[in-house]
């Protein structure tokens, strides 16, 4: 790997076995990379780099001024969010089996034997919200595939750095980010429409966002709200 500064700009190049380069922009800090094919010439990448200087920019603002992510110790008067709303956690010494629940629309209690570390109660917080997400996907798509005209043929929920969900095209397989579970109702909608429709059209052309204006001509708003968080730990966003 190495490192070059070309017009004001650091960039790490990495050399691959591909064809084409390309050029990614790093959440939270705007760090930027290159990936280029092994034996292209360091002025060729210059070239690429500089002629994409105002979308690296663009995009380094955009992550600046994102909701960062909170490294959270697990413990009472933490700020949790569920479904867009903000609870406040409160961590309470029970027996027997960890459980979450909450309680006058304002805290997230967290039943827990007192002796339980951190990575302990965090992956009982996490497994609840698991469980909340996964309660609500099969609703979703029997609302929304008949709309689209298209249909899952298996779904699932995991932790993603990079997408708010994704869809393998051939299996018809849709994954959707576990992180989904913390932002408004909508913004989950959004993405299994989005999600959806790519089972129409593989890429993000005109005609993908021509399906996204037919099915839900909302949509700019939800995705809008999204783009205001970081959805993992390493965002990145793409030009070719």
């Amino acid at each position: 790997m190495a490192h070059i500064h070309i017009d004001g700009l650091q960039i790490e190049v990495v050399r691959k076995n591909i064809r084409t380069l390309r050029l990614t922009v790093y959440a939270p800090d705007g760090k930027v990379r290159v990936a280029a094919p092994m034996r292209m010439a360091a002025s060729n990448i210059e070239e690429f780099v500089v002629a994409r200087r105002v979308w690296i920019l663009k995009h380094q603002a955009k992550f600046a001024a994102r909701e960062r992510p909170v490294a959270f110790a697990y413990v009472s008067g933490e700020a949790h969010f569920f479904q867009g709303k903000v609870y406040q956690l409160q961590v309470l010494e029970a027996k027997g089996r960890p459980r979450v629940a909450i309680r006058d629309e304002q805290f997230l209690e967290l039943y827990i034997p007192q002796d339980a570390s951190k990575e302990q109660r965090e992956s009982v917080l996490t497994a609840w919200y698991r469980a909340r997400l996964k309660e609500q996907l099969p609703a979703l798509l029997a609302k929304w595939e008949p709309v689209v005209g298209k249909q899952a043929t298996t779904w699932g929920v995991k932790q993603m750095k990079t997408r708010w969900g994704t869809c393998n095209v051939q299996a018809k397989r849709i994954w959707l980010n576990l992180e989904l579970i913390k932002r408004p109702p909508l913004c989950l909608e959004y993405v299994v429409v989005h999600e959806l429709v790519h089972l129409h059209e593989r890429y993000h052309n005109a005609r993908f966002w021509g399906f996204m204006d037919q099915f839900m001509p909302d949509w700019r708003t939800y995705k809008a709200e999204l783009s205001q968080v970081t959805p993992g730990p390493a965002v990145g966003s793409d030009a070719d």
